[in-house]
This record gives C-alpha cells, structure tokens and sequence, in this order.
C-alpha cells in the first residue's frame, strides 16, 4: 500500500488506538484507585487525578520493552495492514466497553492480545503469530495474579509484626499516609505497564506502512500521546468497576490497601521492565484477595472472585473472535 495515500487511514486508526488507550484507562481507573478510595484517604474525584498524574509521567521511569512486545512479539509485523490493525482494535474495544457497562473488571490488556491474535489468525493463520511472546504474555494470566497476591499477603504478615505493639489509631495515621506513596508506585505501574501496549500497536502500523525505515521503534510522540490518552481515560474513571474492586470483593483499610497496592506495584515494576504485557486488572485483583485471605478465608467474596477469574479466562478468546469478524468485515467492504 502506497504510504502517501495510506495516509488518511492511518491519521484514522491512530485515532481509534488512541480512543482504546482511553478506555483503558477509563476502564482500568479502578486498579490505580480502588484501595484508596474504598480506605476513603482520598475522595474519588481527587484520587482520579492522582492517579492520572502519575499515569502520564510513567514514561520517565520505563523502558520500551512492553510496546516492543506488543510490537512484534504477538504477530508477525510483516503481515500487519491497517484491515488487521482496525480489527484488533475492534476485538478489544468492544470487549472492553461490554465489560465496563457490566461492571466487570476484565482484562484491557489480553482484551487487546486477543485482539491481535484473532485478527491474525484471520489474515494469515497459525503461521502469523509469534508463539515465544504469545505463551510468555498467557502465562502471566496466571503469574501475575498470583504474585501479587502472595506478596501483598507477605507484606501484610511483615507490617502487622512490625506495628504489633501500635495502637490501632496510630497504625491507622501511618497507613493513610503511606497510602500516597503505594497508591502512587501502583498507577506508575498502571501507566508503565497498560500505555506501552497501545505504543506498541501504533508503532507497527507505522512501521507496516514504511514510516519508520527499516528498523522498529517507538516514535517519542507516539509516547507522549499514549500516555495522555491513557491518563485522561483515568481522569474520567470507571465507577461501576471502582465498587467492585474497592469494596465487593473485600472490606480494606489503610494498612491493607497498602498491602495490596505495594505489592500490585512490584509486580507491575518487574514485569514492565521484562516486556511482559501483564494486566492491571488481574494484579491488583490478586492483590485485594491476598490482603483479604491474611485477615480470614472468609473475609473475601469467593463467588465474585470465581466471577472475574471467567472474566479473566474468556477474554482473550472473546475480544479474538471479535476482532477475527471484524477483520472479516473490514477485508469485506475494504
């Protein structure tokens, strides 16, 4: 395809990339402040802009490696057009916007996998993917929940020895502090994490299409308009997921929702600077059940767990079979 005439398309499925970054940030708000608005040390509408102001400055602190994943670590660039592009976007917004309506907090992050992945399969089949990238970005579905769970219900056992002898008050003060801090290192890790991917999606189209030579990269103003996008999708949160995540799934207070954001932040930390495309959602969902398994089994709501651990398991087949249909559509009226 001629670059030159591409050139409309292009401008318009930039748009489209960008409108998904917003929505994810829209629809995953609820990771980066779910903890500190159900402790209630920030009102809602301050803790959006909290957590949006370190959503966008996440760039200063990471390296490309997730956006170099997304990339061409799921398919192969070298069949990617703008017909597979628009379906894989397709695949995730649509699986991403169902969800937020029905307050389930799915995965942004495998929404837009499977995306790619569905949409490839339809161009060119099972030859179009990138199975080294594709097993490592599926088998953090399972590693990423379950790291953040163990360590925020490590970092509960540490914390509640070392304020043994505080009194509750005083260990309230502390924690409603400290959860500036860890609420703060979580939506770095949200920002790091969940921007690169849209990154990594307009930066093949562009190198699809000739605009970047013959070597990949991430253009730095592909970077700054990601990160914009995704930090003014948090500023409009999601509410509907914020409840679920703050409050349903298991009753915080400050020193757990330290916990649990500490030890979702870590996890975000290792795996962004491993280019590992993990999901927010899932991490900090393991957490919240980690901080709530260490004060007793029951504390946590183990049917709507089991009811995003579905989420979890049919999204990326979901947003796949989407995105293989509107590939189809696309080829169609193309």
């Amino acid at each position: 395809m001629d670059a030159t005439l591409a050139f409309p398309l292009l401008v318009g499925l930039i748009a489209v990339a960008l409108f998904f970054d917003f929505l994810n940030g829209l629809h995953d708000a609820a990771n980066s402040i779910a903890t500190i608005v159900s402790t209630r040390v920030l009102r809602p509408q301050y803790a959006v802009m909290w957590a949006a102001f370190f959503n966008f400055i996440a760039f200063l602190f990471f390296g490309l490696h997730v956006a170099e994943t997304l990339g061409k670590g799921i398919i192969n660039p070298d069949i990617v057009t703008p017909q597979l592009i628009f379906a894989a976007l397709m695949g995730a917004i649509v699986w991403n916007i169902v969800t937020w309506l029905f307050g389930i907090p799915s995965s942004s992050s495998h929404a837009l996998v499977g995306g790619l992945v569905g949409a490839g399969l339809a161009r060119a089949g099972f030859s179009s993917i990138v199975w080294s990238g594709l097993l490592k970005t599926a088998g953090a579905i399972v590693m990423s929940p379950a790291i953040g769970f163990f360590l925020a219900l490590l970092l509960v056992l540490i914390v509640s020895w070392l304020f043994v002898r505080q009194t509750p008050f005083a260990v309230d003060s502390t924690f409603r502090a400290l959860q500036f801090v860890s609420a703060s290192l979580y939506s770095l890790g949200h920002g790091g994490n969940d921007a690169q991917k849209t990154m990594g999606i307009i930066a093949v189209l562009l190198f699809s299409q000739g605009y970047l030579g013959s070597e990949f990269y991430v253009p730095f103003w592909v970077v700054i308009t990601c990160q914009a996008a995704i930090a003014l999708g948090t500023l409009f949160g999601g509410w509907r997921i914020v409840h679920t995540m703050g409050s349903k799934i298991t009753k915080l207070n400050p020193m757990q929702g330290f916990c649990a954001e500490t030890g979702g932040a870590i996890t975000l930390f290792g795996a962004t600077w491993l280019g590992i495309p993990v999901s927010t959602t899932h991490t900090i969902t393991g957490a919240i059940i980690g901080v709530g398994s260490a004060r007793r089994v029951s504390a946590v709501r183990w049917g709507l767990a089991g009811n995003i651990v579905i989420a979890w398991v049919i999204t990326m087949p979901a947003a796949a079979m989407i995105a293989a249909l509107s590939y189809f559509a696309a080829d169609l009226f193309g």
